[in-house]
């Protein structure tokens, strides 16, 4: 369910699919899933994507991945043993793509990516792959409290940034 390429501006790396994105083989597929609101609203994308469309986003420079690929009601239900693979397959695929920016679509992807227990919103200090940008943001869940224009805000940085650089 990987959307790869050469050269993207940005990797979405999420916890893992959820049930309806794994039935439909589409990013941030489940409707109370704030994803493509988040992007919309933030500036990265000029008009409101639907699920079915993230394909089309390679083109834009933006690819998706997660850091588990089983499919899941809730990322609680990951095991530690699929993170610790997951972490390993995810680093290659950085080393291999080498995107600008990987932003991690939660915090605790990021955390289990990088194997460390706290770290602030936004661009991270000492990225794990040199030349490329670590970018924590929140989870674009429904299950997250922080409302919509609150999460879109922390994306705010993101957009500002890639915009500078095209």
């Amino acid at each position: 369910m990987d959307l790869l390429d050469y050269g993207m501006t940005i990797l979405f790396t999420g916890f893992n699919p959820s049930v309806i994105s794994g039935q439909t083989g589409h990013h941030y597929a489940n409707p109370t899933n704030r994803f493509w609101k988040i992007l919309f609203q933030s500036g990265l994308t000029k008009r409101l994507v639907r699920p079915e469309e993230d394909r089309t986003l390679l083109a834009d420079g933006y690819g998706f991945t997660n850091i588990v690929h089983r499919p899941t009601k809730d990322a609680s239900e990951i095991t530690k043993q699929e993170y610790a693979a997951g972490r390993i397959e995810l680093t290659d695929k950085i080393r291999k793509y080498k995107p600008g920016i990987v932003c991690f679509v939660g915090k605790g992807v990021y955390l289990q990516y990088k194997g460390i227990e706290k770290a602030p919103w936004g661009f991270q200090a000492e990225p794990l792959i040199e030349g490329v940008e670590e970018f924590a943001a929140p989870s674009s869940s429904g299950l997250v409290r922080m409302t919509t224009a609150e999460i879109s805000a922390i994306y705010k940085e993101l957009a500002i940034c890639t915009a500078k650089r095209n």
